[in-house]
């Protein structure tokens, strides 16, 4: 009966859902697994298949360019009827973005589009790809493995145009010569470093000294900091180079209130535009990451189909965006301008556990739904994995970066209490989606995790019944002991052995990743286990294909979240059932929830539980 009513209260969220179409896997609310491998099989639509799967990996996930250039990606696997999965870094790390690449390998991914850190430090791991089978797209920038097509800038010469507006800015203000700083992200990622060669290019014979660059890797509040070092130097003018490096810029000009600094940059985002506006930089360089992102899964296509794109490299254009092309400028001065903020201006940053797992894809994807519908931003700014550290770091950057609202997944109830007191200190709303934290918020939008792991082991013990096995050991991987989502699940699955002959193991933990998950499960299987549950999409994805290797079908199977992996192997009888939450939901009633606070309105701190649904074969 208690099935029956669940499936009834979410009817219409799942409805929903599948109208909108969600190609996405529905997380658990934790994990930082990867989407699984692609099914063999093609549509027999026009000789289309709807089972290619793209990994787009940018160097961040956090600055809007990526998010735009995702943007444009999705829009256009929509239209192809394909897969993409965003699953970058939460900063420009070499490391990271070559685990991300070796993420996409084990995941299975058809094909890999990429925007290199730099041109040499992710190449080995391009390569393996290759071997692997998998194409190899280029979006904004390359490295230095051949690969199916490049789409970017031309960012040499959209550098030396900064340095031009520059020139022409200085001149007009009487000014020919003096120091002018650069903002850079590294020295190693190759779209910035070209940039910067062009912007100096074009001050080549002019008695201006360019001096030596400094690096805040991309961060907005070390570039700040950096710029108003410059400008206790006396520089008359200072480059950014890309989102973060600009920002940052016409920061700490607005901070000094010497508007004769002419900054200049890279990059379109509202804080940069409204820079603009308000008189504290020129003029940024805006490229076309839409266009990029459209255009690599296009080619991704094309090559998955068998076409010869030979290498193809395309300059996906550049413009010059200051206060008359935005529309004219606000001047620094109009002290009255803005000062009631109207919703269209609200900023709201969306921190989930990782930017990897499809449950948090899907949630930004009904936050962004919501968002589009409201008038509002919402900045997708989440870790790569799930870690305290960067999700407190997280936080920190939303509260460093002015926004108003925070919707966030905490990792567990305590570690980010102290950053979100900060933000609510800094008079940021918070909105708790999937897992809250111990501290006040102004809602929570989440799934009643006990009650909902309490029958994922109510269909474990049925289904063994069926089979007429009344005990023996049963296998648990979970993401972490912290995670209170999770925990709860946890919790409530052993409840359901309560009185019985089962023997539940000790819990193994595999961060979400779904390799370390499947190891694990293959332990349980060597020990004889009867049954294992999986605590999230990884874990979960992880216990069905150690069952699938194994061969024996009599072990059951159950767990979390809503994937394409984790639909294949309940399709092939390799998992019993998964516990589908309503991740789009939490999104879209978390956006409107902050709209509402930032309104005026109190919501008392409710508590709304989002449903979740039993879902098994024949159910897709």
């Amino acid at each position: 009966m208690r099935k029956k009513f669940l499936s009834m209260v979410c009817c219409l969220s799942m409805t929903a859902a599948l109208l909108a179409g969600c190609s996405s896997a529905t997380e658990g609310g934790n994990t930082e697994g990867t989407a699984e491998t692609a099914s063999e099989t093609t549509a027999g639509d026009d000789g289309g298949s709807t089972d290619y799967k793209i990994a787009l990996i940018t160097m961040d996930s956090i600055d809007q360019h990526w998010v735009t250039l995702n943007e444009g990606a999705q829009a256009e696997a929509a239209k192809e009827g394909v897969t993409v999965d965003f699953m970058s870094p939460d900063t420009k790390d070499d490391s990271k973005q070559i685990e991300c690449v070796n993420n996409a390998i084990a995941g299975g991914y058809n094909a890999i589009m990429v925007a290199a850190n730099g041109p040499d430090a992710i190449s080995g791991a391009l390569k393996e790809a290759i071997d692997a089978g998998i194409k190899i797209v280029y979006v904004d920038s390359p490295a230095n493995v051949d690969a199916e097509a490049t789409f970017s800038t031309d960012n040499k010469a959209a550098g030396k145009t900064a340095g031009e507006q520059m020139l022409k800015a200085l001149d007009s203000k009487g000014i020919s010569s003096g120091d002018i700083g650069v903002v850079n992200v590294n020295a190693s990622t190759q779209s910035t470093v070209d940039r910067e060669a062009g912007f100096r290019e074009a001050f080549d014979g002019s008695a201006f000294n360019i001096l030596e660059t400094q690096y805040c890797d991309g961060d907005a509040a070390k570039a700040q900091n950096i710029a108003e070092n410059y400008i206790t130097q006396g520089v008359v003018g200072i480059f950014g180079g890309n989102e973060g490096s600009t920002t940052g810029t016409g920061n700490a000009i607005k901070a000094s209130g010497n508007t004769d600094i002419v900054g200049v940059g890279f990059d379109k985002s509202d804080s940069i535009q409204g820079l603009i506006k308000d008189g504290y930089l020129l003029c940024t360089m805006a490229q076309n990451p839409d266009v990029m992102g459209a255009k690599g899964v296009e080619a991704c296509v094309k090559a998955l189909k068998g076409e010869k794109l030979g290498g193809a490299v395309t300059d996906t254009g550049v413009s010059i965006l200051d206060a008359a092309a935005l529309g004219g400028a606000a001047s620094a001065a109009d002290d009255g301008a803005g000062d009631a903020k109207a919703a269209g201006d609200y900023k709201i940053a969306l921190i989930t556990m990782d930017s990897i797992d499809q449950h948090w894809v899907t949630l930004n994807e009904g936050a962004q739904a919501a968002a589009a519908e409201a008038g509002v931003t919402v900045d997708f700014m989440s870790p790569d994995t799930k870690d305290d550290s960067k999700q407190i770091e997280c936080v920190n950057n939303a509260v460093a970066g002015g926004y108003d609202a925070i919707m966030v997944a905490a990792n567990g109830p305590d570690a980010i209490s102290g950053a979100l007191k900060e933000a609510i200190d800094a008079g940021i709303k918070i909105v708790y989606v999937d897992s809250p934290a111990n501290v006040d918020a102004e809602a929570t939008y989440s799934t009643d995790n006990k009650m909902a792991g309490k029958i994922a082991g109510e269909e474990m013990l049925s289904a063994l019944s069926d089979k007429g096995i009344t005990s023996g050991d049963i296998g648990i991987v979970n993401v972490n002991a912290s995670t209170q989502s999770t925990v709860d699940r946890e919790a409530g699955f052993r409840e359901a052995f309560d009185g019985s002959d089962f023997n539940i193991l000790e819990t193994q933990y595999c961060d979400g990743d779904a390799a370390k998950a499947q190891s694990i499960a293959e332990n349980y299987i060597t020990q004889g286990v009867v049954g294992i549950f999986g605590g999230n999409e990884g874990s979960t994805t992880g216990a069905g294909n150690a069952i699938k290797a194994s061969g024996n079908a009599d072990i059951i199977g159950v767990g979390f979240d809503k994937s394409d992996s984790i639909k294949g192997l309940i399709t092939d009888g390799y998992l019993l059932c998964t516990m589908a939450q309503n991740p789009d939901v939490m999104g879209s009633k978390g956006v409107e929830a902050c709209v509402k606070a930032l309104n005026g309105d109190s919501l008392g701190g409710e508590v709304v539980d989002t449903g979740v649904t039993v879902l098994k074969k024949g159910d897709f």
